[in-house]
Order: C-alpha cells, then sequence, then structure tokens
C-alpha cells in the first residue's frame, strides 16, 4: 500500500513540475511570442494580411493571391505566461541585426566567403560587392516567418540578391541638367557613361531603389530589410587601369574647364565693375547740369525779372573774379 501511495505522490510532482510548473513563461523586452495549440496557430477570425495596409501595398496584384498569411495572436513582453501541455509557445526576437550582403546561409565558402557579391552591370562587366544589409522579424506577419517558409532567412537573402543583381544589371545613372563645372574635378566618379562609374556616383541612389524594391519581403516572409547599404563596387583587376587612364584624362579636361570658367567669371566681373565705374562719372557730369536745368526752369517760371536778375548776379560774381574785363564799345 505504502509503495502505491509513493508512486501516486511521484507521478503528481512528476506532472506538476512537467506540465504546470514548466508550463509558466516569460517574454523578454526584444521578443515577441506565438502560441500554438494541437499545432495551429492561435489565429484573429477573418483578418489577413491583405487587411493589413502597410503590408497589402507592396504587394502586387498577382502576389496577393500567393502570400496571404492568417494574422495571429502575438504575446507581448513580459508574464508570467502559462501553456497547457498540449500548446506550444514560440519566441521570436525582433531586435534589428546586421548581415553582410553576400553571407551565404546555406553555403559560407560562396561569395569569396561571405565577403563580396559579384554582378554583371550593364555593359558586362563583372564587379564586386561590398555591404551589408539590417533586418528584423515583422511582428505584424509572424505567421510568415514562423509558419510560411522553413527558413526565412535564407529565402530573404536571396530575394535580395537576386533584386540587387537585377538592379545593377540594368542600373542606369539619373537624368540631370548639363551644366558647365563650376568646381575643381571630383574624381573617377564623374565620369558618366560607364556603367562601374555611374553606380559609384550613385551609391545613394542605389541603396534607396533596393529598400523600395525590398518592401514586399515584410508581407512575403515576415522579414524587414531596414536598410541596404551597399559601400563599395570594384571593377575587375583587367578593366581597373582602362578606368584608371580614362578618368586620368576627365580629371584632366575637367581642370581644364573649371579654370577656363574662373577665368571667364573673372573677366566678367571685372567688366561689370567697369561699366559701374564709368556709369558714375557719367552721372557725376550730369547731375550739375541737370541741377542747373532744374533752376533755370523755375527763375522761368517765376518770371521774365527773376532769370534777369539771376543773369545779372551771375555776371557780378564773375566780375568779382576776374582781374581784367574787356568791355565791347559801341560807337
Amino acid at each position: 500500500m505504502s509503495i502505491l501511495v509513493g508512486c501516486a505522490i511521484g507521478f503528481v510532482a512528476w506532472f506538476l513540475m512537467n506540465y504546470l510548473v514548466a508550463g509558466v513563461y516569460t517574454v523578454d523586452q526584444n521578443e515577441r511570442a506565438v502560441k500554438t495549440s494541437f499545432g495551429r496557430a492561435q489565429r484573429i477570425e477573418g483578418k489577413t494580411t491583405l487587411d493589413d495596409p502597410a503590408l497589402a501595398q507592396s504587394l502586387r496584384p498577382d502576389e496577393r493571391e500567393r502570400y496571404v498569411y492568417p494574422q495571429i495572436q502575438v504575446i507581448p513582453p513580459g508574464g508570467l505566461y502559462f501553456k497547457w501541455p498540449w500548446e506550444r509557445v514560440y519566441k521570436v526576437s525582433i531586435a534589428t541585426q546586421t548581415a553582410n550582403m553576400a553571407y551565404d546561409p546555406e553555403n559560407p565558402d560562396a561569395n569569396k566567403r561571405g565577403t563580396m557579391l559579384e554582378a554583371v552591370t550593364k555593359d558586362q562587366l563583372n564587379t564586386g560587392l561590398t555591404g551589408q544589409i539590417r533586418y528584423r522579424v515583422s511582428e505584424r506577419n509572424l505567421y510568415a516567418y514562423l509558419f510560411g517558409v522553413k527558413r526565412p532567412f535564407v529565402h530573404v537573402m536571396a530575394y535580395f540578391v537576386s533584386i540587387l543583381r537585377e538592379r545593377i544589371a540594368n542600373f542606369e545613372a539619373p537624368k540631370v541638367a548639363v551644366v558647365a563645372p563650376t568646381g575643381p574635378a571630383t574624381g573617377m566618379s564623374d565620369v558618366s557613361g560607364v556603367s562601374i562609374n555611374d553606380l559609384r556616383k550613385n551609391l545613394r541612389s542605389l541603396n534607396d531603389f533596393m529598400d523600395k524594391d525590398c518592401l514586399s519581403s515584410t508581407a512575403r516572409f515576415g522579414i524587414i530589410l531596414d536598410a541596404s547599404l551597399i559601400t563599395g563596387i570594384d571593377p575587375p583587376a583587367e578593366v581597373e587601369s582602362a578606368l584608371a587612364a580614362i578618368n586620368t584624362a576627365h580629371n584632366q579636361v575637367s581642370s581644364e574647364i573649371s579654370l577656363a570658367q574662373a577665368s571667364a567669371d573673372q573677366k566678367i566681373v571685372q567688366s561689370k565693375r567697369a561699366v559701374e565705374i564709368e556709369t558714375l562719372k557719367a552721372h557725376t557730369e550730369v547731375e550739375p547740369l541737370v541741377a542747373l536745368a532744374r533752376q533755370l526752369t523755375e527763375l522761368k517760371r517765376i518770371g521774365p525779372a527773376a532769370l534777369a536778375n539771376y543773369l545779372r548776379n551771375v555776371r557780378l560774381a564773375l566780375y568779382s573774379r576776374a582781374k581784367q574785363v574787356i568791355l565791347e564799345a559801341r560807337r
């Protein structure tokens, strides 16, 4: 009898430890959790990812039929939470992480051991790309991350690389108005028409394009690509010398154009200054005559006698300063 009681007590203790005490859990601050019951996630009835405008607007019409995932209950940070033995809790970190864009999760030795990604430009040059991507798990589409695909990070990296290579292969520098250079030569990135130089010159635009093109990764795989930071574009070794020669010639031409522009600007400024000086001189000579004309007009308006008196006073002033006066005598 005592053996049966001991077995019963042992079973109860084992049950409490393995199914009740072990069923208590917490969720860290940078984590989110999803609970499943018999393998089925707790869903929000009647809600899918298409009901979330932030997710739906990033998908093309044909993609909306393929990437429709249910909205599920997300357990926020905190606790203590409890789960039954037939329930399972999936915890996911939503912290932002960084990865080399050349990293291949399935083959770490690929892309020069994950240090450089190769891509072909529009003029058929095989160039190397270096940089990083920042990503994090989307709290708004945890179903796609946990249950949509088996290895979401592998999918999102392949997705990013395919978009990047397509963008590199078709990249064209933004059209800008042609203006004369006003400063010194800025180096090899100023040479247009060469795909590698266009890419180097427009790295920021390329990164912006990648951010826009990868918006649908949230709806597809439940991973948000926060930013792509392409930091280096290296041409093949056999092309480097030719690019250096092109860039050197361009820099020389740019320098000569800048010097000519500066000389022309200086001459224009000097010409404007000379015109201003001559104009002021002319105003200085004309202003007394204009003032005298105004005075004579005013005297004439007053009457003939005033003008005669003015002329007499002028003569008297002249007589007072003259050393010799010659008068015409009448016969």
